[in-house]
């Protein structure tokens, strides 16, 4: 690896001609894309296109030692074919010493309204998942709620249709994926099971690892940006989970999930707002946790709404943003026959500060108040500092 990277910026170095451009880095929901929206829009004629993001962070629990990471590094990649085939990937470091493949997919215009789609790419779910580069949103950590009940970075291999309706301001996305993994032999006659009580769906996810399928997954969502300043979005996702072949018909090998989420982005003048609502129907958990003794609900649930107002004059180019947000999620929303466990119901209360230096350049603090609904349970409080870059 080490004699790889140098080759890999000495490539980024020699491209970087294809840069997209600054400008397309947006606060404002309606004009707001995403890492692989830009590289699709913005060589601009150009083959290849590079650019990348990444967040370094500082964490301080409360009453603990801290701690302090590269997050992430993640390198971006496209390369157009033609004027209606274009290629994008995305190369992820996580924590230095993990490198993984977010997103690779072949992005085909058959038509103005009509993007045919195929290979490693986001689930449409919420907004975190789609958009989660650093810049695009407040606080030093993702929201909880797009990390427990909607595991970003959700990702796994499809294929399906995207593109939007600019004259009923309408964008959609459907996709059929690989499912969530469930269980795996474990090597010496046991079972290895993937998905748990505290966090819900996260550990399932294949990430494209050599991801097994025994019966694909349908997600899809509408995007509606008619009013001014105003983003909504609908979407859900359906199917089941996967095990490996030798135990797939052990009785409660797989669950069904039924998920559903709604989302808002409103901005008006120095004023931004957006909230969450997800909910996720779990069937067939009494017979997983009796299977792999685990205490996975039957019933996930989390929203979250934010606040945010920029403190610096409208004419200024650098932007610093206020902001509050109030968060709550629970992975044991429901329960079948197991004991709800009130430690899974957790709230979170982020306040901080969101400074944009620069288009692609902002530095962050906040504090979380954090808590559950067990009683007698203490749940430390912390500060986070980060700083996070988009180009």
């Amino acid at each position: 690896m080490k004699n790889k990277l140098p080759l890999l910026f000495m490539f980024i170095t020699i491209t970087s001609f294809a840069q997209t451009l600054q400008d397309s880095i947006q606060l404002d929901p309606q004009k707001q894309i995403n890492s692989a929206q830009r590289i699709l829009s913005g060589n601009y004629g150009k083959s290849v296109t590079v650019g990348a993001y990444g967040e370094v962070l500082y964490n301080q629990p409360e009453g603990n030692n801290g701690e302090l990471d590269i997050q992430r590094l993640v390198l971006l990649f496209g390369y157009r074919f033609n004027d209606q085939v274009q290629f994008v990937t995305e190369i992820e470091f996580e924590h230095v010493n993990q490198v993984f493949v977010e997103q690779a997919f072949v992005n085909y215009n058959v038509a103005d309204n009509v993007n045919l789609r195929g290979g490693l790419m986001l689930v449409p779910m919420g907004i975190i998942n789609e958009f989660h580069e650093p810049t695009t949103f407040n606080g030093v950590e993702r929201p909880m709620v797009d990390r427990v009940i909607i595991p970003s970075t959700w990702r796994e291999i499809g294929v399906g249709v995207n593109g939007r309706f600019n004259d009923i301001s309408l964008g959609y996305q459907a996709y059929v994926f690989n499912g969530f993994k469930s269980i795996e032999s474990d090597g010496s006659g046991g079972i290895t099971s993937f998905l748990q009580g505290d966090n819900g769906l996260r550990d399932g996810r294949q990430k494209a690892i050599q991801s097994t399928i025994d019966s694909p997954t349908f997600s899809a969502k509408l995007d509606y940006y008619g009013f001014t300043g105003l983003r909504l979005g609908l979407s859900g996702y359906y199917g089941k989970t996967q095990a490996a072949d030798e135990l797939e018909e052990l009785e409660g090998a797989n669950i069904g999930i039924s998920m559903v989420g709604f989302d808002a982005r409103y901005a008006y003048k120095r004023f931004t707002a957006r909230g969450q609502f997800v909910y996720a129907a779990l069937s067939d958990t009494e017979a997983y946790n009796t299977l792999t003794n685990q205490s996975l609900g039957s019933a996930l649930m989390g929203w979250y709404a934010e606040g945010a107002y920029n403190l610096l004059p409208m004419d200024k180019k650098q932007k610093l943003f206020g902001f509050v947000r109030y968060e709550q999620y629970d992975t044991h929303a429901k329960t079948e026959v197991i004991e709800r466990n009130d430690a899974f119901n957790k709230t979170d209360i982020t306040t901080g500060l969101s400074y944009h230096i620069a288009p692609g350049v902002v530095v962050k603090g906040d504090y979380q108040f954090r808590d559950n609904a067990l009683s007698g349970d203490n749940v430390d409080d912390q500060l986070n500092f980060g700083v996070g870059v988009w180009f």
